[in-house]
């Protein structure tokens, strides 16, 4: 069975590289940091998560071409995640241990 993200172009790799970049608490508090007050609303807006993705490749050193900024967008959209709902939270954690 495929992860959810690989039907949006998302490569294996990258996400390997990603999560264990994550791992890294300095790393991973400056994204939450970010993150902070963050509304289901907000993860449904497209410039908002455009921005965010933009920044998290940063922090985390990735480049990232415009077409995975475009994948990773639509991806995150296409989830509906409300951050004050801990299925939804639940959901996503799952799809990327």
């Amino acid at each position: 069975m495929n992860p959810s993200w690989q039907k949006y172009g998302i490569k294996t790799e990258f996400v390997e590289r990603v999560k264990l970049k994550m791992k890294n608490p300095a790393v991973k508090e400056k994204i939450k940091g970010h993150l902070e007050g963050a509304t289901k609303y907000d993860l449904q807006d497209r410039a908002k998560v455009r921005r965010w993705v933009k920044t998290f490749a940063r922090i985390l050193n990735e480049p990232i071409t415009e077409t995975q900024e475009d994948q990773l967008v639509n991806f995150i959209i296409a989830q509906k995640i409300d951050p004050n709902n801990m299925l939804s939270l639940i959901k996503l954690y799952a799809m990327f241990k």
